[in-house]
């Protein structure tokens, strides 16, 4: 059975794209084109998956909301 994780992308100043899994704390990566970034986020992913023992918490997904303040 396959999971699906949610992945937020940002561009840094440098332009680099980062990839981080909101279901799995610390994962993530980065790279300079999306087709980079999706094959690596991948690979992340498989090798956060292999140091986790207790089962996933998985959330629904929701939104995202920019505010000004």
């Amino acid at each position: 059975m396959k999971n699906e994780f949610t992945v937020i992308i940002e561009r840094d100043s440098a332009g680099y794209l980062i990839a981080s899994v909101l279901e799995l704390p610390g994962c993530h990566t980065q790279a300079k084109t999306f087709d980079q970034l999706q094959e690596r986020i991948r690979e992340a992913v498989e090798l956060c998956l292999l140091d986790i023992d207790d089962p996933i918490e998985m959330n629904q997904f929701v939104g995202i909301q920019r505010i000004a303040v």
